[in-house]
């Protein structure tokens, strides 16, 4: 399923092929266990498996690799991207391939009281 952004007053909303306007809560907690790639909004992308996701929209991912201009920059690990930084967060596609490894052992999903 194809998604755009779409600014709402001010709000930034998905928009489906079929037109619909898509709750981002529930997207992303879809999302989560998942391998994704997150644009941050300096160009850089991070390609990692999606462990949480807080009330604020922050993201942790696990295994993450940071790509810039499409090329491989780097092994990160576990990192948290902080809500404002993102510009937009995707699954996989079928031809992409997943981060090289599973979730680290001991990497925990971040809660609200953290």
């Amino acid at each position: 399923m194809a998604l755009t952004v779409v600014r709402v007053g001010g709000f930034a909303v998905l928009r489906g092929k079929a037109g619909l306007i898509l709750n981002p809560k529930p997207f992303l907690t879809n999302l989560t266990g998942k391998p994704v790639v997150a644009r941050l909004k300096w160009g850089m992308e991070y390609k990692g498996v999606l462990l949480s996701v807080d009330s604020y929209m922050n993201l942790q991912l696990a295994n993450t690799e940071e790509y810039i201009n499409g090329e491989l920059a780097g092994n990160l690990g576990e990192v948290l991207v902080r809500c404002n930084n993102v510009l937009f967060i995707r699954g996989l596609v079928d031809d992409e391939k997943p981060p090289a490894e599973a979730p680290e052992d001991g990497a925990e999903p971040m809660t609200d009281a953290q």
